[in-house]
């Protein structure tokens, strides 16, 4: 385990890691990183360029975070999640990674894998259960419980999460009409799939 109170961790690099932070042998971090109070990074991690990664989050092992992404306070990132580029996780919400777990019953055979897509949200205090798209551009709602793939652009809440709407590229909530009123970008529905219209 590297401790970046070492003189020779960060020598060089374009990322910062607080010193109350812990990240473990063959971790990549790219360029703008910040890593904050009381985080754990667990080995084979790839975290990209200009990631946020707030206080007392665990990550890892060998989890991937692309560009762009926030990581709150409180946030678990299990072995299986992806997160694609600019995905907002919220303070709490946590990601599981075995469907039945036991205490005294070994199953790191049965990990099961989480995508997220780009953009998406993760709201505070969710939960992801694994083995669950989360499509690009979408919306859970704080306190959601998945337990199901999530369409890209769908807006989930509850628990279990259901879709009660649609939301833009930017996150705002679409109305009847489909037009984002931050970026007047217009959409339709296909085959319960939200598209922009170009």
């Amino acid at each position: 385990m590297i401790n970046n109170k070492d003189k020779n961790y960060n020598k060089d690099k374009d990322y910062f890691v607080h010193d109350t932070a812990l990240i473990d042998e063959g971790v990549s971090i790219g360029e703008g990183t910040k890593i904050w109070h009381f985080s754990h990074i667990l080995g084979k991690c790839i975290i990209g360029k200009n990631v946020v990664i707030a206080q007392n989050v665990m990550i890892g092992p060998e989890v991937t975070i692309g560009d762009g992404c926030k990581v709150q306070n409180n946030v678990s990132l299990y072995k299986g999640v992806m997160l694609e580029e600019g995905v907002f996780c919220g303070p709490s919400c946590v990601f599981t990674n075995v469907k039945t777990p036991r205490a005294m019953v070994e199953r790191k055979d049965k990990f099961l894998e989480t995508p997220v897509g780009r953009w998406a949200t993760i709201g505070a205090n969710s939960t992801i259960i694994c083995g669950n798209k989360i499509g690009a551009y979408s919306m859970i709602g704080a306190g959601a419980v998945i337990t199901k793939n999530v369409p890209d652009h769908a807006v989930m809440v509850g628990n279990p999460a259901k879709q009660i709407g649609w939301c833009s590229h930017s996150g705002e909530i679409l109305d009847e009409t489909l037009t984002c009123p931050r970026e007047n970008r217009k959409y339709k529905i296909v085959s319960n799939q939200l598209q922009e219209i170009k």
